[in-house]
């Protein structure tokens, strides 16, 4: 039993208890925010605002940059996020979950290619393009920054990226010592795959009343 639990938690050993607590309640929120964009609730932003606050600090203070830059752009995004889900379209209907245009899908492999150079040129910047990591860090963070756009303008393929986001970062965060983040992928991986079924269930639903009014 020690071994295992040394195998998951071995590398907190230098780590201060605080920052220990504050993962775990990034992670919690994390999961609340997931789990609120699944049920296609406003909670989704001000909770992971939280998550992601907590997370920008903490991958700041272990120089993980890449990381960094996707949380804060996940607090960036929340705000445009909040705005465009509670703003609406008529006088009494918010913002529908919808599927992607052909316009947004430009928009989106812009905002992937443009997130690859970014990262990189910031990972040479700051001397921190040293391994395989670095590859697979730039690469998370295009598809995330992706995601995330979608979700904040409630497209339902948001779901296929962040789903193929946290199958990566789940070994990756584990790799890099942080355990309980790998587990909150893990589980943001199950919420993805059911968001995206729950959301897709919504907007056929929500057609099928179009289609017969």
């Amino acid at each position: 039993m020690n071994h295992i639990f040394e195998f998951f938690f071995g590398q907190y050993d230098g780590y201060a208890a605080t920052d220990i607590v504050l993962e775990i309640i990034a992670v919690i929120f994390g999961f609340l925010s997931v789990w609120f964009s699944k049920q296609n609730k406003i909670w989704v932003f001000p909770t992971g605002m939280i998550s992601t606050a907590i997370f920008v600090y903490l991958l700041v203070k272990w120089e993980l940059l890449g990381d960094m830059m996707i949380n804060a752009y996940y607090f960036i995004m929340s705000v445009y996020g909040w705005y465009i889900w509670t703003r609406k379209v008529d006088d009494s209907h918010l913002t529908p979950i919808s599927r992607m245009t052909l316009k947004e899908k430009k928009i989106s492999l812009f905002i992937f290619i443009a997130t690859l150079f970014f990262v990189y040129l910031v990972y040479q910047t700051f001397d921190k393009w040293t391994g395989w990591v670095a590859y697979i860090d730039t690469i998370t963070t295009a598809i995330f920054f992706v995601g995330m756009w979608l979700m904040a303008r409630k497209k339902l393929e948001n779901w296929i990226f962040w789903i193929i986001g946290d199958v990566i970062s789940v070994p990756l965060y584990f790799y890099k010592g942080f355990t309980f983040t790998s587990f909150q992928y893990l589980g943001f991986t199950f919420i993805a795959i059911f968001g995206y079924l729950a959301w897709k269930k919504n907007l056929n639903k929500a057609q099928t009343l179009t289609q017969t009014v």
